[in-house]
């Protein structure tokens, strides 16, 4: 009889093209459902929470698959750890009844975008940290984020290539701090769609550079059309910080903050 196992992730995106699965072999998964399928020596296929695109990262990522074979909970850590490239580690591994979902099962999802702000662009943090050496508003950037907060169609916010079924989406916080020259961006929601994230800081940002009023965020979404809003912000500085599930399964819920950054 199968056992579901619900693993907790942690992985640098610009070393590779994104989550899912490449022909050439490049994706993050590739090499996650590699080092499983050794230790399990029969084919894993994982799912994810969240397909994080390429050159974004995540600190608190989770995946489920079901195994034939029986292995201690230490082997899907460090066994796998001793499989993976540098950039990859599995944090944590628990053992899951056969109707979780590591996707449909998530009620909530956090991301923290990390924003350098100063003149000369990061070399140390290079593909770590966005940045933009233009002066910023944090006022105006906290009070446009306000028209983000609820349930509402983020068509003007989405790309043009997302397969998600609805736009809708529950906004439960959209917060922007100034830690020295970082500016972070907290967003979570119940779910997010292709690029959202990376889309409505892209127009914070312009409301920060006083390209744009606070209140226009609020039009951009009424518009639907995204054709109105920001270009796409860079995916360097997006980190999927946590991913939260019902109690009932009794998996980890701390969500992961950077070492050295605030």
């Amino acid at each position: 009889m199968a056992t579901r196992l619900a693993l907790g992730l942690e992985y640098d995106g610009s070393r590779f093209c994104g989550w899912q699965t490449q022909p050439g072999g490049c994706a993050i998964q590739d090499r996650v459902d590699a080092a499983l399928s050794e230790i399990h020596a029969a084919p894993i296929k994982t799912i994810v929470a969240g397909r994080t695109d390429a050159g974004v990262h995540a600190s608190a990522q989770v995946i489920h698959f079901d195994a034939q074979h029986d292995r201690p909970l230490t082997a899907w850590v460090k066994g796998a750890n001793a499989l993976l490239p540098p950039g990859v580690a599995v944090l944590w591994a628990r053992e899951v009844g056969p109707d979780f979902h590591a996707r449909y099962g998530a009620v909530e999802r956090s991301y923290r975008y990390y924003l350098l702000n100063h003149p000369i662009r990061p070399a140390l943090m290079a593909g770590k940290v966005g940045w933009t050496h233009g002066k910023l508003d944090l006022g105006a950037m906290a009070q446009g984020a306000t028209h983000l907060v609820g349930l509402h169609d983020f068509t003007a916010f989405r790309a043009a290539e997302c397969q998600a079924r609805s736009p809708f989406r529950d906004i439960r916080l959209a917060r922007v701090e100034k830690h020295g020259h970082y500016v972070t961006f907290d967003f979570r929601a119940n779910a997010f769609l292709h690029h959202q994230v990376r889309n409505m800081v892209g127009a914070l940002v312009w409301v920060g550079l006083g390209r744009r009023s606070p209140d226009w965020v609020a039009e951009v979404l009424e518009s639907r059309d995204r054709r109105q809003a920001a270009a796409t912000f860079a995916p360097d500085g997006l980190y999927l910080t946590g991913v939260r599930y019902g109690c009932e399964w009794g998996l980890p819920e701390v969500e992961q903050r950077l070492p050295g950054l605030p």
